[in-house]
């Protein structure tokens, strides 16, 4: 990983590119949508300030873990003044992702737990299967594709 002199106080896209592991196409959907914020120079280039990384670090680990971008620039946003995340921050924040986190790792599990029993079973059916219909009562009773009574 490259290393930015402590002298250099705004990063091109190139060096923020190489140093946060991001390519550059990334950095500009980032920027596009508010995640991450630069300057431009008289030639119409891109400067990012060194804490720019910290931030591009947050939305990485952010998204690594499924966070939403629309949730991590709410995120970001609610920050005072707009400045990076710190460590209390990430806590903070992790915590409340918690529940979200929590709920889809129990799906994945249903889905990992069923998947094979229902493409054995081949009911091609919404209203009956397991895992795009959880909470349906019939499809407890019952498998396959059947018209469900009163339809």
């Amino acid at each position: 990983m490259p290393q930015i002199p402590e002298t250099v106080h705004e990063l091109t896209i190139g060096q923020l590119s190489a140093r946060s592991g991001a390519a550059v196409s990334a950095l500009r959907f980032y920027e596009e949508r508010g995640l991450i914020h630069s300057r431009r120079t008289g030639g119409n280039q891109r400067r990012y300030t060194r804490d720019t990384l910290r931030r591009v670090a947050f939305v990485r680990a952010a998204q690594r873990v499924g966070i939403p971008l629309a949730t991590i620039r709410e995120a970001l946003g609610g920050l005072p003044e707009g400045r990076t995340p710190t460590r209390e921050d990430w806590a903070r924040l992790s915590r409340t992702w918690r529940s979200e986190l929590d709920e889809r790792i129990r799906q994945l599990g249903r889905l990992r737990d069923h998947l094979t029993d229902c493409i054995g079973c081949g009911c091609l059916s919404m209203d009956t299967c397991v895992l795009s219909n959880p909470d349906d009562v019939i499809g407890e009773r019952i498998t396959g594709s059947r018209l469900l009574p009163g339809r």
